[in-house]
């Protein structure tokens, strides 16, 4: 009888095979002798040699992690990196989406984008209103200082591209309302300081010049006129003989300024962390950055591996977004106790802060991702001054509003508002008004028309089409299409500060 070598030789090679593995896990769950200096180890300190994570299993021989579980946690850690890098880097990556916008419009510098017929729902603005006579431009200071000429009664802000509070300008600035000259100074400038002006030092090269004029008697034309007149923007070189500072009506124009959702978010985050010193933001932030390989003076190029693991970051990071904006799980964020009216600048900070020196990250994340202006007059609480602003995403159920269906709010009497308020419609997917049939997704105090019921009360109507006997008193939404409103006071009186005054829940008519 002859036996094949062959199967002879696979045979023993088995049998070998499973003696090492014998012989390799009686190593391993053998423990290591008793040395003269050996002491009782606290197990808290030791890692088991199968660990199962939300990861998968992660293995270690003797502490030491074998192969796949060094690639599952790098991976994770790169991951978890890019989700965070998201929601850190949205004040960026948001004025990058602005920038944009505006760029390809042509306002930089001494061109304004003026917003003469008001802002309606063909711009994709996030939180824009309807109410005010908005003035922007992007400004950009490689070439040195700027100047800007302030006009008189307006409310503007200068931030950096960080999003960073520069300075007020108007009402709420040092020329208290009566205009005036402001220098804008780039990062780390050391020439002459002329006197005369109200100076402003950047700590980047880019800002946003953000502001409004307003309605004289319900005119647009006066402050219009005002803007026209009065706003200038030029090079502090060419003071003496400034250059013509040109304008665009912005109204009607369609416009993306909202930053991405998706991989390309992260390549908007790279203009920014490119061009803007690194002293201009925090080393911890620009850390995270560079580990996912955003880094000042190299290139963002990630490889396969690295843009499928950012990709899915992005959607991980927007989801994050939305759920702390739509479900916010922060308890002061709640005007009242079961209501779904919020605030968006949680904890009063225009910097975010819970206390001094502690940044509220879901606070920063949530105003970000839903609206755009950092300046401590937003932030404030000033009875009868500027204006306050309270958000619902839900109805009186909790469910989200939904824009098949009807829903009536009510508005008790003596609405504390000394000038006007306003509902303001928004859709969930761009934070930008909802775009509808009509111009102005909005109504308010100043809306021609509206009717009050005899105690000073009002019900308003959110719904597609306009419920029989109540047209004046109507907004209307999309079907099949989620949105969310936005309440404005403008000269917030008492009764807002003290709650006594509480506006009503989004009813579902049945």
């Amino acid at each position: 009888m002859r036996t094949d070598g062959s199967k002879i030789d696979r045979f023993i090679f088995a049998i070998l095979l499973c003696c090492l593995c014998v012989l390799g896990s009686a190593f391993a769950q053998t423990a290591p002798p008793k040395m003269k200096m050996t002491t009782p180890i606290p197990p808290s300190i030791t890692t088991p040699d199968s660990v199962d994570t939300p990861i998968g299993t992660l293995k270690f021989v003797d502490g030491f992690p074998d192969d796949a579980t060094v690639q599952k946690v790098y991976d994770n850690l790169d991951f978890s990196r890019g989700v965070q890098a998201f929601m850190s880097g949205m004040p960026g990556t948001s004025l990058v989406g602005m920038r944009t916008g505006f760029e390809k419009l042509g306002a930089v510098n001494s061109t304004i984008l003026i917003f003469e017929n008001l802002l309606d729902s063909k711009s994709l603005f996030l939180t824009g209103n309807t109410d005010s006579v908005y003035f922007s431009t992007w400004l950009n200071l490689k070439d040195g200082p700027l100047v800007v000429e302030a006009p008189p009664k307006v409310l503007a802000f200068l931030d950096d591209s960080w999003f960073q509070y520069v300075t007020d300008i108007g009402n709420a600035g040092r020329d208290k309302g009566q205009g005036g000259k402001y220098l804008v100074l780039p990062p780390g400038y050391k020439g002459e300081v002329p006197e005369g002006y109200f100076v402003a030092r950047s700590r980047t090269y880019n800002l946003w010049l953000m502001g409004r004029g307003f309605k004289v008697n319900g005119d647009l034309k006066p402050g219009v006129d005002s803007l026209r007149k009065n706003l200038r923007i030029y090079p502090l070189a060419q003071a003496k003989n400034p250059p013509e500072t040109k304008f665009i009506n912005g109204s009607g124009v369609e416009l993306n300024t909202v930053h991405a959702n998706d991989f390309s978010y992260f390549e908007e985050l790279n203009e920014v962390v490119q061009e803007e010193p690194s002293e201009a933001l925090d080393p911890e932030r620009l850390g995270l950055f560079a580990s996912i390989g955003i880094e000042k003076g190299k290139p963002f190029a990630p490889d396969a591996r690295m843009k499928k693991i950012l990709t899915e970051a992005a959607a991980v990071g927007n989801a994050t977004s939305r759920a702390i904006l739509f479900r916010t799980r922060m308890k002061e964020a709640s005007y009242y106790p079961g209501s779904a009216w919020i605030t968006t600048f949680v904890g009063g900070s225009y910097e975010f802060l819970s206390q001094p020196g502690v940044r509220n990250l879901d606070a920063r994340t949530l105003f970000h991702y839903y609206a755009t202006g950092i300046t401590p007059a937003m932030a404030m609480k000033m009875v009868g001054i500027g204006s306050q602003y309270a958000a619902a995403f839900v109805d009186s159920e909790g469910k989200p509003l939904d824009g098949s269906k009807t829903y009536k709010i009510h508005l008790p009497p003596n609405i504390p508002a000394k000038d006007f308020w306003s509902f303001v419609v928004y859709d969930n997917q761009t934070r930008s008004m909802l775009q509808t049939d009509e111009q102005f997704p909005s109504i308010g105090s100043q809306t021609k028309g509206i009717v009050a019921n005899p105690d000073t009360s009002v019900d308003v109507w959110f719904s597609p089409t306009a419920p029989q006997g109540h047209e004046a008193n109507w907004v209307q939404t999309v079907p099949d299409k989620g949105w969310n409103v936005l309440l404005r006071l403008y000269g917030p009186l008492q009764p807002w500060f003290d709650k006594t005054w509480k506006p009503g829940e989004f009813e579902l008519v049945k």
